[in-house]
Parts: structure tokens; C-alpha cells; sequence
């Protein structure tokens, strides 16, 4: 285990931990040659192969060393020992952009401006190389030492190569709340005007604060991206809405594209005089109906009228491309409450229900539908902590694509997640989405 202090391969120092995720970790280090300043991301070899990952880290490698860009992080290297292998990157010492945005609660179209300009520059110029990024978002944009905006985290991007005959991209990857409205309908999509409409999500964020998408679960909030059904709060100005109205068009046909987006006044010009952007109130909230970005993090909503989207931080990524057939447990989301898990299914609902129902028989559990669609199961025996009862629910995504939620809402989370370990989830394996040996999507 590396840590602080270590000499790794004889040429970098390691520091503190920057950030850690399911397949590594990122640390600061200083090159002892040159004394400059990295950040090196390391990753388990064993679980990258583990879950399929491999093609996906060729692809990150490949794409950042196309991609030179003062608004992108740089790529230095990339090393290798028998288990391990290290990105060895731009330190950007400024994190997040959604740190930043989380901390004012939202920026001026001034400061927006000037981070918008930056990513379109990035973006712009990724298209030009044939590159798509395909998981846009706040959290994937960092800020270095002069507030300058640097794109990050290529691990989902796609390029030219991977489209099909039809010319577009199939695979369906991103993060819900930024994800465009033909990538949710899997009928194929151009990378391009993709990550467009991403960027209009991340530029509306910054200005409200909150998200222009929402609903009380995924399937309403796809059916908002799919209608455009979003609304500007009254502090953006004029020139700023007729941007975004334009950026978040549902149809990628009439979307606009870079080069006009580069052309609009807001863009060229940005807000003007610069005011003070005003508090939201009440009933400002109520009317954008909109969650706020701090529920992407599940942190605690500052804007108390406003229910908080509670399944925006889930990534599409790991909703819907473990798909070649991995252990089980990855399609498996686990919050750290662990009261709540999801995965994935391409069988129809009804097949789904009555996978469930065979299920419960066979674990001797009571089922019962509620008028809300949502089906409840219950232990027949008191436990620990009273009687074991957890709610599914089925969100239908598209005809062919289903999301399950399994909530834990009675009893003892121990005695939930054995019979969600050991009965369930075994149970359940011939319904849970893994199309095995598709060749198509691993290519993208």
C-alpha cells in the first residue's frame, strides 16, 4: 500500500490522499527531478480486470494523449508494475468547480461567463479531434491556481472510431442529471451535440445553483430532458436564457452548435454590468421546480422548499454499461446508509414483477402492491429491530430498459443486507441486465 512519503519508481514523492473512488485513488506528488507539482491516480489492476474495465482505461489513455489543451488536464505519463498502473497527471491545485459552486450556493453570470468560455474552448477543441467526453459536469471540471477551468476524467469519452455505420455513438453513458435527451433513448447519438447539451446543463448550474431537470425519481426526470421541460429563474438575464433555451434544445437537429454558441452575444459579450446576484426566495424556488446541486451529492439542501432529486448523483455509467457480464455485485449500487440499492434490467416490468413474487415466495416473504406502483415486501417474523420490510420500485427508462430500486424501510439493516447478500441477490441474477459478448459496446 502506497503512502505518504513513499518513493514511487524512483522519480515521484507521494503525498496526501487528493481523493479516492471504487477502482483507486488519487494522490499529490512531486516529481523529485524537476520538483514540479502531479497528481497521480492509481488503480488496482486485479479490480480493473476484474469488472472489464481494461478497454476503458486504453481508451483514457488514448484520448488524453490526444487532447493538449490549456483547459484540459495534461496527461504527463502513464506506468505499470505487476499491480498497478499510474496516471501521472497536472496537479490542479483549485478542485472542483462544484466545490466552488456548493460553497456560493451559485455564481455570477459573470464568473459563469468566464468558466463557460474556458469548457466550450476545451470542448471545442476535443471535437476537433474526434474526441467526445460524454460525462460533462461540475464535478468533472477542476480549477487551478488562477481560477482557470481544466476538463478532467476522459473514462467515459469516445472517439471517432467507435461510431457505428450509422455515424453515430450507441453506447449509453453520463451522469443522469447532464445527460442529453438522445442518449437516454438509445437510438444513437452524435458525441458531439451531446456533450453540447451537457455543457448548457453545467452553465445553468452554475448561475441557479441547482439543476434545471428534476423530478420526484429518474423516469420523471428523463421525461423532463426528453421535452426540454425546464425553466430560467428570474435573476438570469435575457441574452443568458435565449443561450440556454437554444443549448437545451431536446432535438439535436435544431440544437446549436460550438461555432454558434461562440457566435451569441452572451457568449462574445457575457452579462454586461455585473450585479449582484440576489438570494433566491420561496417562492423563486417553487416556481423553477428545480433540485438543487447540492442534492447531487446528497448533501444537505439548503433550500428547505425544495425537494432535494434523489437519485441525481447516480452515473448512468453505473447504471447501464455493466453490461458485459461482471459479478453481480457491480450492478449493485450501495449507498454508504446501505438501506437502498439499485440495478438494471432489460426484461419487461411484468417479468420483472413476477421474478420478484417467485422470489418472495421462495424467501416465505408477504408482497403487496400499493396504488403508487411501488411493491412491498415483508418478513412474516419480528427481528432485532421489529419486522423486515423493504419497498421496490420500477422505473421504466425506455421500453427496454428498467431501473430497480430496493429500499429498505422496516427492521434491521444487518439482518437486510444478509438476505440481500445471500437470497436476493443470487435470486435475482437472470433478470439483472448483462448482455454478454455485445462486441459493439465494448468497441465504444
Amino acid at each position: 500500500m502506497e503512502s505518504r512519503g513513499k518513493i514511487l519508481m524512483k522519480r515521484y514523492e507521494l503525498g496526501r490522499l487528493l481523493g479516492k473512488g471504487t477502482f483507486g485513488k488519487v494522490h499529490y506528488a512531486r516529481n523529485l527531478e524537476s520538483n514540479h507539482s502531479v497528481a497521480i491516480k492509481m488503480m488496482d489492476k486485479d479490480k480493473v480486470l476484474k469488472v472489464g474495465l481494461s478497454e476503458q482505461i486504453r481508451r483514457e489513455i488514448t484520448t488524453m494523449r490526444l487532447v493538449a489543451h490549456k483547459n484540459i488536464v495534461e496527461l504527463h505519463e502513464v506506468m505499470a508494475t505487476r499491480n498497478k498502473i499510474y496516471f501521472v497527471m497536472e496537479y490542479v491545485k483549485g478542485g472542483e468547480l462544484f466545490d466552488k459552486i456548493e460553497k456560493s450556493g451559485k455564481l455570477t453570470e459573470a464568473i459563469a461567463h468566464k468558466y463557460f468560455q474556458q469548457l466550450i474552448s476545451a470542448v471545442d477543441y476535443c471535437h476537433s479531434r474526434g474526441v467526445y467526453h460524454r460525462d460533462l459536469k461540475p464535478e468533472n471540471l477542476l480549477l487551478d491556481e488562477n481560477e482557470n477551468l481544466k476538463v478532467s476524467d476522459f473514462g467515459l469519452s469516445a472517439l471517432s472510431e467507435s461510431k457505428r455505420q450509422d455515424g453515430l455513438l450507441h453506447t449509453t453513458c453520463g451522469t443522469p442529471a447532464y445527460v442529453a435527451p438522445e442518449v437516454i433513448s438509445k437510438t444513437g447519438y452524435d458525441g458531439a451535440k451531446s456533450d453540447i447539451w451537457s455543457c448548457g446543463v453545467v452553465l445553468f448550474v452554475l448561475v441557479a445553483g441547482y439543476l434545471p431537470f428534476q423530478g420526484p425519481n429518474l423516469m420523471e426526470m428523463y421525461r423532463k430532458i426528453q421535452n426540454g421541460d425546464f425553466r430560467c429563474p428570474s435573476w438570469f438575464s435575457h441574452k443568458l436564457k435565449k443561450l440556454l433555451y437554444k443549448i437545451l434544445d431536446p432535438n439535436p437537429n435544431t440544437r446549436i452548435s460550438v461555432q454558434k454558441i461562440k457566435q451569441s452575444t452572451w457568449f462574445r459579450k457575457g452579462p454586461g454590468e455585473t450585479h449582484t446576484v440576489k438570494e433566491k426566495n420561496p417562492s423563486e424556488n417553487a416556481t423553477t421546480n428545480a433540485a438543487p446541486a447540492l442534492a447531487m451529492r446528497h448533501k444537505k439542501n439548503v433550500h428547505e422548499d425544495v425537494k432535494p432529486l434523489a437519485v441525481t448523483n447516480l452515473n448512468a455509467f453505473e447504471i447501464i454499461s455493466f453490461s458485459t457480464g461482471f459479478d453481480l455485485s457491480g450492478l449493485f449500487i450501495k449507498k454508504e446508509c446501505k438501506k437502498e440499492t439499485r440495478f438494471t434490467s432489460d426484461k419487461p416490468a411484468t417479468a420483472i414483477i413476477s421474478k420478484l413474487e417467485d422470489v418472495a415466495k421462495a424467501l416465505n416473504l408477504r408482497i403487496r402492491k400499493k396504488d403508487n406502483g411501488v411493491i412491498k415486501i415483508q418478513g412474516r417474523k419480528e427481528g432485532r429491530n421489529g419486522v423486515l420490510q423493504f419497498d421496490t420500485e420500477i422505473f421504466e427508462i425506455t421500453e427496454s430498459y428498467h431501473l430497480i430500486e430496493m429500499k429498505q424501510t422496516g427492521g434491521d439493516s444487518l439482518e437486510y443486507q444478509k438476505l440481500l447478500e445471500e437470497d436476493i441477490r443470487p435470486a435475482l441474477k437472470d433478470i439483472v441486465w448483462a448482455r454478454h459478448g455485445d462486441d459493439r459496446q465494448q468497441k465504444e
